[in-house]
């Protein structure tokens, strides 16, 4: 097998891991309520502390994979948030908790820009898109792991071990990489500048202004869906913990790695023709499936449930994997990571306001007008898109390339 695909293969597993321990904690939420004494608003503080942390060190996360081994943060960031996760196994309060999932956030926000850029660097603009779905599939099918995991070891054993299992199995696998995993033959050697020179860049890139803005609009309902869905499961339909954890990933995230596995190929065959069409396939596919969440305003049956989510995460996948390969069409090679890094900002700052939000409007509206709320944000987001592609993609495909 050609080195970019071991690459690509064992990136897969490394970002299953990383949101299987994302995950884990929603599926258990009614036990740390129990046990734990954490009101709805408590558990949605936990998720929106472990993205605030993280959005606030994703900017510097970037800054240092465009500047170093890429290769090397992605397995020193894998076995520091696996060693974090194994330790929230022992907290004895909601404090701790809390402190430890702001830490996770922290550490777990070095991996995604130094992968993807990694990526680029092993593959070429012709399997670009693939490898990138590749592993964005192992990233969802790490959120249904990760949720069915722990609530089946809740439902058996209590909310404390599955974060140990995730989290020694995360250090075995970071050590099996260290002489695997290398930086690719297309990196250059970085060039010594600012920090602010590279930001001052990127938002002179009206295309990954662009980016940023769907990202954090997408951002908030997508987090708000992670975070609540395996909740919202076991206290609408009486599920067990297992049943929820399974029930409230895999909808989401079976349909989406559906989606991606399409949309990646698409985006590739798209873009032989021309870079700015991932933006318009993007554009289109989130408009979609925006109205599908409507169906959460009818009679809520988990039929009616299991298609509203199914059939928007779908397209959303099928959209959502042109992001990465859009933003290296258009952004240069030394400042991928830094604009990846941005964007994970964007997404996890406004997604921790939408997650912290959503726990306060649980008690007043309802979770089912929080996720039908969720449809207007990607019709924005689609527009947003469509004037991107319109107006700027292709000018800014033409810089970057040179």
């Amino acid at each position: 097998m050609p080195v970019k695909w071991i690459v690509a293969l064992f990136l897969a597993v490394a970002a299953g891991i990383n949101y299987a321990d994302r995950a884990a904690v929603s599926s258990v939420f009614a036990l740390l309520k129990s046990d734990l004494g954490a009101s709805d608003v408590v558990l949605g503080a936990l998720g929106s502390v472990f993205l605030w942390g993280y959005a606030l060190s994703s900017p510097a996360a970037g800054y240092l994979a465009d500047r170093h081994s890429r290769s090397r943060i992605v397995l020193l960031s894998l076995l520091a948030w696996s060693a974090v996760m194994a330790v929230t196994g022992f907290a004895a309060d909601v404090t701790t908790l809390i402190v430890l999932r702001l830490l996770l956030g922290i550490v777990e926000s070095a991996y995604l820009p130094a992968a993807i850029a990694l990526l680029a660097e092993h593959h070429g603009p012709e399997t670009r898109a693939k490898a990138m779905a590749v592993h964005s599939i192992g990233l969802n099918l790490g959120v249904v792991a990760g949720g069915t995991i722990a609530g089946y070891l809740g439902d058996h054993f209590g909310w404390r071990p599955g974060f140990w299992i995730l989290g020694g199995v995360g250090v075995l696998y970071g050590a099996l990489g260290w002489n695997l995993v290398k930086d690719g033959p297309a990196r250059k050697a970085a060039e010594r500048r600012d920090a602010w020179a590279d930001l001052r860049e990127l938002v002179t890139i009206p295309s990954f202004l662009i980016l940023l803005a769907k990202t954090m609009l997408a951002g908030v309902g997508v987090w708000i869906f992670l975070n609540w869905l395996p909740l919202y499961f076991r206290e609408r339909f009486g599920m067990s913990l297992a049943a929820a954890g399974f029930a409230g990933t895999f909808l989401l995230q079976a349909a989406t790695v559906s989606g991606i596995a399409i949309g990646g190929t698409v985006s590739d065959q798209l873009a032989r023709r021309s870079p700015r069409m991932r933006m318009l396939y993007q554009a289109v596919c989130y408009l979609v499936a925006a109205p599908f969440l409507l169906l959460f305003l009818g009679e809520v049956s988990f039929g009616v449930t299991a298609v509203a989510v199914g059939v928007f995460s779908l397209f959303r996948g099928m959209g959502g994997a042109n992001e990465s390969p859009t933003l290296c069409d258009v952004v240069p090679e030394r400042l991928r990571a830094t604009g990846l890094g941005m964007m994970n900002l964007g997404a996890t700052a406004a997604g921790g306001m939408g997650v912290l939000t959503a726990g306060w409007l649980k008690a007043h509206i309802g979770m089912e007008a929080v996720f039908a709320a969720i449809a207007g944000l990607f019709v924005i987001a689609g527009g947003v898109l469509l004037w991107g592609y319109a107006a700027f993609m292709n000018r800014d495909v033409e810089r970057a390339r040179g």
